[in-house]
């Protein structure tokens, strides 16, 4: 991949008309959709709940240990990060296959 190529970034916005074109469905019942989905999902990691879907992958909330870093302008003097909750995306089987075959030719039967 060379310096120039640029890739683009899904938004909710642009992932919301994909999906109404594709399936013929008003944007806004889309949008209605989606943004429960999200809400659920973001309920269900602030209880402490593993999410898992199937070929897709696993989201759950684990612990980041506290650890020291450093200011660029004063490196002398140490920043203690202190540990925090931080969610965790585990791609699932499905998915990490069709990303380790993306840009290169994968038969199809690695698929």
């Amino acid at each position: 991949m060379s310096s120039n190529d640029k890739k683009s970034t899904m938004t909710k916005k642009r992932l919301i008309n994909s999906i109404s074109q594709d399936k013929g469905i008003h944007p806004n019942d889309v949008r209605h959709v989606v943004q429960a989905f999200l809400d659920k999902m973001t309920e269900c990691l602030t209880n402490g709940d593993r999410l898992e879907f199937r070929d897709f992958g696993v989201f759950e909330v684990v612990e980041r240990k506290q650890k020291i870093g450093r200011n660029p302008k004063n490196a002398a003097v140490p920043i203690i990060i202190p540990a925090r909750p931080a969610v965790k995306f585990t791609p699932g089987k499905k998915m990490r296959k069709q990303i380790e075959c993306s840009g290169s030719k994968c038969s199809t039967a690695t698929k």
